[in-house]
């Protein structure tokens, strides 16, 4: 139940036209307490009820435990959630042995796209896409929890 992922921008639109999927994300946090975050979440026509641990400090890793939950459960749980909803587009994007998660963020987070790879382990080398950008993992402003709080858009650009 150890994540191990890599967080990068993404410098162009071009990862769109390799997706084998895209699908709509909602989501809100029950709790986003920098020692653990309570995330849920509508995939699709799925919902998922999410923690998350702390993260090491290279930002590489952390706990993850989810449960899937009904989707009427997931929409009763998103009214509880903290302020600060995230919408957003994902497209799955193979590339190479991986898949990286690319999000382009909908509403107050409107402008930032962010691509993730999962990795087995800290090392594993993998093949980086010319649409990726600079890397951001462990760069605590770009996770949803802090984006539920502090948008894309009120960044001073």
């Amino acid at each position: 139940m150890i994540e191990i992922e890599r967080k990068f921008l993404v410098a162009s639109q071009a990862f769109k036209v390799e997706a084998f999927n895209k699908m709509r994300i909602i989501q809100g946090f029950l709790n986003t307490d920098k020692e653990r975050t309570v995330r849920v979440r509508i995939k699709g026509e799925r919902g998922f009820l999410t923690v998350k641990g702390k993260s090491t400090n290279d930002g590489l890793s952390r706990f993850e435990w989810e449960k899937e939950i009904s989707k009427i459960d997931a929409q009763a749980l998103l009214q509880l959630c903290e302020k600060g909803i995230i919408d957003k587009l994902r497209y799955e994007v193979k590339v190479g042995k991986h898949i990286f998660e690319v999000d382009e963020f909908q509403g107050d987070n409107k402008g930032l796209i962010i691509a993730e790879v999962e990795l087995n382990c800290k090392d594993e080398e993998f093949k980086k896409p010319d649409w990726l950008g600079e890397e951001v993992t462990g760069n605590i402003k770009y996770y949803n929890s802090q984006l539920s709080k502090q948008p894309f858009n009120t960044w001073i650009k």
